[in-house]
């Protein structure tokens, strides 16, 4: 097997459910090395995010040019980016250095409600980071706020701005139709010459926190392994959803408790 080197950017999470603790953690349970760069020190825990402190642009860049100038990075995963000026530093890197695959989860809040992206750096991702990722993967509410339109409320509209957003010229889309009310929970892929369905029964569990870092983590993690997405997304959601399914074995925190990221070792 490849022994595959991947790259987390995002915001902290010292409850270690969401952010890059949830990402090294799946890199590590699918078997890819786990390297970092942090955008923010986020004060969080299961009930909310207290307090965020931006990481400075330049030292971004200097640990985006630590890692990569030395490390060969094979996938790499976008999360938080909070402000404008990180979403700036951070694509102008990529675009320096070129991983094989980008997976950006275009984080705007947390499963608290807590906004983790400023609403001037919207524009910002669309215009320089989405014509340079393999795959973005939009909740409902982030799909809505980067098309700036109202929030799908139907499969039929889920999958128009699937479409919308494709066209603004990122590789690829994974539509994730978590926020629907129907009894299934289906995402869809959306490709130059393909579109897929997948859905899943949903779990009925509370601890839910870090379920988008989780997956966004898992495709980059899993995508050197397969021919295309269509394969990885297979994957990457069949193992969070065993993750959803044993959440309840964990004890962590009083709020919104965490995805069981090991649960195939305890």
């Amino acid at each position: 097997m490849k022994r595959i080197n991947a790259l987390t950017i995002a915001g902290t999470d010292p409850s270690g459910g969401a952010g890059i603790q949830a990402d090294l953690k799946t890199f590590s349970a699918l078997a890819a090395y786990g390297t970092s760069v942090i955008t923010a020190l986020v004060a969080q825990n299961t009930r909310g995010v207290q307090s965020v402190c931006y990481i400075a642009p330049e030292f971004v860049a200097a640990q985006l040019d630590s890692v990569l100038s030395d490390v060969r990075i094979d996938t790499a995963k976008i999360g938080m980016l909070a402000n404008s000026q990180i979403v700036e530093t951070v694509a102008e890197r990529l675009g320096h250095y070129q991983p094989p695959f980008v997976v950006l989860d275009t984080v705007m809040l947390a499963k608290s409600g807590d906004p983790l992206l400023q609403p001037e750096a919207v524009e910002a991702l669309r215009r320089l980071l989405l014509p340079q990722v393999s795959i973005i993967t939009p909740n409902l509410p982030e799909a809505a706020a980067l098309l700036e339109c109202a929030i799908a409320t139907s499969e039929a509209e889920m999958r128009e701005q699937g479409e919308a957003l494709l066209a603004m010229g990122c590789g690829a889309v994974l539509m994730k139709g978590g926020h629907l009310s129907d009894e299934e929970s289906p995402d869809w892929l959306f490709m130059r010459d393909t579109r897929e369905r997948f859905t899943a029964p949903r779990v009925n569990t509370h601890h839910t926190h870090g379920t988008g870092c989780t997956l966004s983590a898992a495709l980059a993690a899993l995508r050197p392994r397969h021919s295309g997405w269509a394969d990885t997304v297979r994957e990457a959601k069949a193992y969070l959803q065993q993750a959803l399914i044993q959440a309840d074995s964990l004890d962590v925190g009083q709020g919104i408790g965490p995805v069981h990221h090991f649960h195939r070792w305890w």
